[in-house]
């Protein structure tokens, strides 16, 4: 089935779909990027990726082409035409086509591209069943990670290096403490308390993550918000990641030690039960 995408201003079939070679997100990889859950046909938390996007709009000087309704508009509709039950949507804006040259153009108008992905069985992940291994890679990326910039290449990077080495993703490291996953945010849990990196620069600002933080204060959990190393990890009971795409998934083996009893424990198992509940009951 081909699908109806959204280019400028335009629902396209996605064989139609075309960008400048001149844009500054092929160029110089000059944009930023969101991705919405959708479960039983409506957006998971719309609003904070909405809000996320502005933030990275604004710290790289970029003009957003829709408002906020406009853009709740032009998901819905590509859930409608494409049949999305579950899945994603995919958001960028770019600076926009302009000559190349390092310097912003003064009056390149912004691109915006969206797209859906099904993906059924998003809720009812085996994954989620199992638990998923990482490795420990190096932190190799710019300093801004607060930005969701397109720039993704050391994350794939840390992606192939996990599938060579026989894991399913990558916790990066820097100055010997853990950051977050190629593209999640990661956490441990010792005696009953939640831990996770503080918010800075260094990671992103997750909207899964705010949300599940949220709903384990609500269920009376502990939370600490700080720097942990490789080795607190594998001395860990508990170890999992959040996401917009995997919700909460539990980690069940770090750089091939076993972490806690090698199967999904308790607290993200009931965080992710608590997650999904709260998100369909919120979904618009």
């Amino acid at each position: 089935m081909t699908r109806t995408v959204y280019v400028n201003g335009e629902y396209l079939p996605e064989t139609e779909a075309t960008v400048s070679i001149f844009d500054r997100g092929f160029l110089f990889a000059d944009g930023v990027y969101e991705v919405t859950s959708v479960l039983d046909g409506k957006l998971v938390d719309f609003a904070g990726h909405a809000k996320r996007l502005e933030r990275s709009l604004g710290e790289l000087e970029m003009t957003n082409p829709t408002t906020e309704s406009e853009l709740l508009e032009i998901h819905r509709e590509l859930v409608a035409r494409n049949g999305i039950e579950e899945g994603l949507i995919y958001l960028q804006i770019t600076r926009g086509a302009a000559d190349r040259d390092f310097a912003y153009p003064e009056d390149a108008a912004p691109t915006i591209v969206l797209f859906t992905q099904a993906k059924p069985g998003l809720a009812d992940s085996p994954a989620a069943k199992a638990g998923i291994k990482v490795i420990t890679i190096e932190d190799q990326r710019w300093g801004r990670r607060d930005i969701k910039t397109v720039q993704l290449l050391y994350p794939s990077m840390g992606k192939m290096m996990a599938k060579k080495a026989g894991a399913d993703d990558a916790w990066m490291i820097e100055d010997g403490f853990v950051t977050e996953g190629t593209s999640n945010n990661a956490y441990i849990v010792k005696d009953g308390t939640i831990i996770t990196r503080h918010l800075g620069t260094e990671i992103l600002h997750g909207i899964t993550r705010a949300a599940v933080l949220r709903f384990a204060r609500e269920a009376q959990m502990k939370v600490e918000e700080r720097a942990f190393t490789a080795d607190e990890a594998r001395d860990a009971d508990e170890a999992f990641i959040t996401s917009a795409s995997s919700f909460v998934m539990p980690v069940v083996e770090i750089d091939g030690s076993a972490i806690g009893t090698g199967k999904p424990g308790p607290v993200a198992t009931r965080l992710r039960d608590i997650y999904l509940d709260e998100m369909r009951k919120a979904a618009v």
